[in-house]
């Protein structure tokens, strides 16, 4: 976008700086998959292709159907979408900030344009503070509604903000998803952990360089990691405040 709304600026780009970064990845060599090629190979089904790259995007705006798999079809890349499905049903409840989103009645389409479907709950929340009921319900809901729209299996799932804990990887594989991916800041690995697959998030600041450097596997640490002290501290904070103030957006 060239002007998005203020709570999702500092995630965004403009539509220039995107093809750019898109021609990067084409000028890169690297072979662009799906989630469910990297799903296939942690497993040990089948190999990825050399030097792989997977594209995702997030929450489910309204430029993407358009403008986004318009720009990545040009270019012939695949890409994973990860979609709140709270703010894309009608009469549906979110905890996102007001902004464009996309309708549900055009996941299939999405689909035929390229775009794997992946789920990103019903709501957005933080999942590692909610009850196990709440927890649930994300993950078993967002999954069926888009089972019904696409008319076929969804079986991956990345947690918002990348927020997420034991539990929430136990109960995700439980809900049926078999890859979950984080966020990390960091290069993913061939002996990443199917359900916190790491990611690197795509900042308004970043330049044609940064995305260079990443293509080129350097910028970053590589998963699998331990987590933090800081990491673990923030999570306790959060679910403090949750204890409080009930189930909050994750951003």
């Amino acid at each position: 976008m060239d002007d998005p709304p203020g709570w999702i600026a500092e995630f965004t780009v403009t539509p220039e700086q995107f093809a750019a970064h898109l021609d990067a990845v084409v000028r890169s060599g690297r072979t662009p998959v799906t989630i469910s090629a990297v799903a296939d190979h942690l497993a040990g089904r089948a190999p990825l292709p050399p030097r792989p790259v997977l594209l995702t995007f997030d929450d489910g705006f309204a430029d993407l159907p358009g403008p986004t798999a318009d720009a990545l079809a040009e270019r012939g890349l695949p890409a994973t979408a990860y979609l709140t499905t709270g703010a894309l049903a009608p009469g549906g409840r979110s905890l996102l900030p007001p902004a464009p989103m996309m309708k549900l009645a055009g996941v299939a389409e999405l689909e035929r344009s390229g775009m794997e479907i992946g789920s990103h709950t019903v709501t957005h929340a933080q999942l590692d503070t909610l009850s196990a009921k709440a927890l649930a319900y994300e993950l078993r809901t967002s999954k069926a509604v888009l089972e019904d729209a696409l008319g076929h299996e969804v079986r991956h799932l990345a947690y918002p903000h990348g927020y997420n804990s034991p539990r929430v990887r136990a109960m995700s594989a439980r809900a049926g998803y078999e890859t979950a991916t984080a966020v990390r800041h960091a290069l993913s690995s061939d002996h990443d952990e199917r359900y916190r697959i790491a990611r690197l998030i795509v900042r308004r600041g970043h330049t044609v360089a940064d995305v260079e450097g990443w293509l080129a596997g350097t910028g970053a640490r590589v998963a699998p990691y331990r987590d933090g002290p800081k990491t673990i501290a923030w999570r306790w904070y959060r679910r403090t405040r949750a204890l409080v103030r009930g189930p909050e957006f994750a951003g």
